[in-house]
């Protein structure tokens, strides 16, 4: 995952179609964007034999300028640009796209499948190698009629991360029910533990965390999203569905979490969560694979699992939040098509795209992929291969919505029903807006 991307909005029938909440969402990101950072891109030139691919993630350039080298050395004749950047816009507002783009499957990718600038990538060979649970979820978003506009490359899968160290030394067992875990948190607090350290000063770590954790394993994300957007502006508690109707029990849920912080949550930031955690000086964190390196970094040798955070009586209702960390695409206005192609064939071989889910925390998305070896990942592994897992309900909300700074408040408070009522108007707010 790349630390606080975008969230996203599904497509609906009627009333406040995606392509106007999206509009909503990113008003202004063509005009706003200012170019691109990275390795060469418009200074190197277009040729016939030059080639550009696009990056979002800038911690991983190190590794796929590693194999970007080993596929010129294998093609001669065709050199690959290799740039980073954090938005697609201004490539496609200067109708220069990538050959081949490597990215988040979130909102802004969203926009441009939806628009039809992707081309069809389903005759590839990899295409047919996606898990069906993965392809579906790619799905979610937005699509094309009669196209795959995306191949995943990648998946994050995220959960509670937890200290077995503490777990072992109060005898705790890993929960799998709501009354368990609220169990844990009650013997961590008499053991003068911090049950759950919580950074509410970023607002992307609540909403990816405490919301999105707390409504996966209570309410249909996709079909929620997807029937708000059918009702156009008809949303509120008489409404067939609302926040306020179906997140009534799981942000009950979040309120009872947030007993459990560490006192000083309102006033801590992710760097500051991954060392207090990577210190010990908390049982369990609401965080996924991304803040595995920086806890290791704090001490290599500790000792952590991730389970899913359970939020009913039936374990059997236990979930992963997820998302597609990478997808390639190719865009039909591509300088060089065959040669992207053949790049995508190349990235999805079975020996680099398994070397860079092992090396980067993540897991496979292809049907051969390996399952991860690594013991703070293998506590989601069976979630993943079962597909009990969810997009986060915070990555459907768009950015116009400050979701995130209603947490904050709403911790501060207490009052998640205030919050709910709020975001009931703002979609109503757009849905006017977008069906004007």
């Amino acid at each position: 995952m790349t630390i606080g991307s975008e969230r996203a909005v599904v497509r609906s029938a009627r009333g406040p179609s995606r392509r106007g909440l999206v509009a909503a969402a990113g008003a202004g990101a063509a005009l706003g964007a200012l170019g691109l950072s990275g390795c060469g891109g418009e200074a190197a030139g277009k040729s016939s034999s030059t080639m550009r691919f696009y990056l979002q993630k800038q911690e991983v350039i190190g590794y796929f300028d590693k194999v970007l080298r080993t596929f010129e050395r294998r093609r001669p004749g065709i050199r690959v640009v290799h740039d980073t950047t954090n938005v697609i816009a201004p490539q496609f507002v200067r109708a220069e796209p990538a050959d081949v783009g490597c990215f988040n499957n979130n909102l802004e990718l969203a926009r441009y499948i939806e628009r039809g600038v992707l081309s069809d990538v389903s005759d590839r060979p990899a295409a047919r190698r996606i898990t069906t649970s993965v392809a579906r979820l790619a799905e979610q978003y937005a699509t094309y009629p009669g196209r795959t506009s995306v191949l995943p490359y990648s998946l994050a899968a995220a959960g509670v991360i937890y200290n077995k160290r503490i777990f072992a030394k109060h005898r705790l067992p890993v929960p799998t029910t709501w009354s368990e875990f609220l169990d844990v948190c009650k013997e961590l607090r008499a053991a003068k533990v911090v049950p759950i350290y919580a950074t509410g000063k970023e607002t992307w770590t609540i909403w990816q965390g405490l919301f999105d954790y707390c409504a996966g394993g209570l309410v249909d994300t996709a079909s929620f999203f997807r029937r708000m957007g059918e009702q156009g502006t008809d949303v509120g508690r008489s409404s067939p569905v609302s926040f306020q109707q179906d997140f009534a029990e799981a942000m009950d849920r979040a309120r009872t979490l947030t007993k459990f912080y560490n006192r000083d949550a309102a006033t801590r930031s992710y760097p500051d969560g991954n060392l207090a955690f990577g210190k010990g000086q908390a049982a369990m964190y609401l965080q996924g694979p991304w803040a595995l390196t920086q806890i290791a970094a704090v001490d290599p040798r500790l000792d952590i699992g991730t389970f899913p955070l359970p939020v009913t009586e039936r374990a059997a209702d236990r979930k992963a939040r997820v998302n597609i960390d990478l997808s390639l695409w190719i865009p039909t206005d591509a300088d060089h098509p065959d040669q992207a192609k053949e790049l995508v064939d190349f990235l999805m071989q079975p020996k680099i795209i398994d070397a860079y889910n092992r090396d980067n925390l993540a897991y496979g998305v292809t049907k051969d992929a390996p399952a991860a070896k690594d013991p703070r990942l293998s506590g989601l592994q069976p979630y993943v291969d079962s597909a009990a897992f969810y997009l986060g309900a915070g990555t459907f909300v768009p950015p116009s919505i400050p979701l995130g700074n209603y947490l904050q408040s709403a911790i501060a408070t207490g009052d998640f029903d205030a919050m709910l009522r709020q975001l009931d108007a703002d979609w109503r707010r757009i849905a006017i807006r977008t069906s004007a």
